[in-house]
């Protein structure tokens, strides 16, 4: 499809920025955790409150956002958490220990809830071309991945402060751009109550999707928030490892997430992410030097961006079709079960370096053995099949059973 002919294209882009200015506003914290809390003098479980207490209320407030879109409108909620977010980033900057910089962090997290309960909505609203605009968003998270933490080492460097104003300023010129040129949906639709979003699990195939998607979510903050802690690297060398994180997330969602769905099924694609991030765990925990951790890291990074190029469409295509719906129940569990990944990770690394990653092995393991069991049940949702659920391949070309010679 031409891209031209997408009549809301301006839209489209300011809120595609909006969202990559958002992510690069988690990923930047990155390279200065280890910095923080030389500077405050907290232990590494404590630094992790920073990631905690941003992912929990962004999870628990992905909720409030929904309900709050349907009945004002996705516009004023979408620039409201835009506006929180830049406040929070930059008061942030100005704390003094590390229960100031929880909160604020909590708030920034309340912020990006009400950003990405509507962001996705509005986009796949307002595109023609539903594929395309949903991989223009995974690809500005997977950039947003990339950029932030090469900005949080390149600043950190000067101060652990200054990533934090910086950010919050890119947040005031996003806010800028999102009131000029986001447009609201004309099909305005009615509002949404609580008992539609819980309704959606229970189907299957979306509780299917979820019980996945929140072992590998929690994998991805053991990833991103532990091992800045585990690799003892100083500010600009940790940024750029994450940078390089960064692009192969990116790579794996622009370059080859997509292009392999479509040979192989998404749900499918999925499981080679899974697998593939679960053998990095075990590459992590076994880990014999800085060297090989971060051939890891970017590794990781692209099974990651296999995984994220085929979840959110997954959970589009599989939950209700009311979209608010749909987006606000994924990402409910999305976010619910990243956080208490990067508080777990810094207790578990008191008792040994490489432990976070062994809990995150097993925790994906899980994940991985409900995908065998019942990814067949993804697929057949979706429209597409699994090779290896030979049950179901075996009942469909069986012979039907003549009507009447039961006995």
């Amino acid at each position: 499809m031409d891209r031209r002919s997408e009549p809301n294209r301006s839209a489209i882009y300011a809120t595609t920025l909006v969202a990559f200015l958002a992510i690069a506003g988690i990923a930047v914290v990155d390279p200065i955790l280890p910095v923080i809390g030389e500077d405050i003098g907290v232990s590494a479980w404590q630094v992790e409150l920073l990631f905690t207490a941003y992912i929990a209320v962004m999870a628990v407030g992905m909720i409030p956002a929904t309900l709050a879109s349907g009945r004002f409108g996705f516009k004023p909620v979408l620039i409201t958490g835009v506006s929180v977010v830049g406040v929070a980033a930059i008061l942030a900057s100005f704390s003094n220990n590390i229960v100031q910089l929880s909160v604020l962090r909590g708030v920034w997290g309340l912020g990006n809830a009400m950003f990405f309960a509507t962001a996705m909505v509005v986009l796949v609203n307002l595109a023609l071309d539903r594929e395309w605009v949903v991989g223009l968003f995974e690809t500005a998270l997977g950039l947003g991945f990339a950029v932030g933490p090469l900005l949080g080492g390149l600043l950190g460097h000067v101060s652990w402060r200054l990533p934090f104003f910086v950010c919050g300023v890119f947040m005031v010129l996003a806010l800028g751009v999102a009131a000029r040129k986001l447009r609201e949906p004309t099909n305005r639709q009615a509002p949404v109550r609580v008992g539609q979003i819980f309704a959606t699990y229970r189907k299957p195939a979306f509780v299917t999707l979820c019980v996945v998607t929140a072992a590998y979510n929690f994998v991805f903050f053991v990833v991103l928030g532990y091992t800045p802690l585990f690799l003892h690297l100083d500010v600009v060398p940790l940024g750029l490892a994450f940078t390089a994180w960064g692009l192969g997330l990116a790579t794996g969602i622009l370059v080859i997430g997509h292009r392999l769905a479509h040979r192989i099924g998404a749900v499918q694609t999925v499981g080679v992410a899974i697998v593939g991030l679960l053998i990095c765990m075990v590459l992590f925990a076994t880990s014999t030097g800085t060297a090989m951790s971060l051939v890891v890291l970017v590794l990781a990074g692209l099974c990651m961006g296999l995984a994220n190029a085929n979840l959110t469409d997954l959970a589009l295509g599989l939950g209700s079709s009311d979209r608010r719906v749909a987006t606000g129940a994924f990402n409910l569990v999305r976010w619910g079960a990243a956080a208490p990944a990067p508080i777990i990770s810094g207790k578990l690394a008191e008792h040994g370096l490489a432990l976070p990653f062994w809990v995150g092995f097993g925790v994906l393991a899980v994940g991985v053995l409900v995908y065998l069991a019942f990814g067949h049940v993804m697929a057949a949702g979706y429209g597409e099949r699994v090779v290896w659920n030979r049950a179901a391949r075996q009942a469909e070309h069986a012979p039907e059973e003549p009507v009447g010679e039961a006995y």
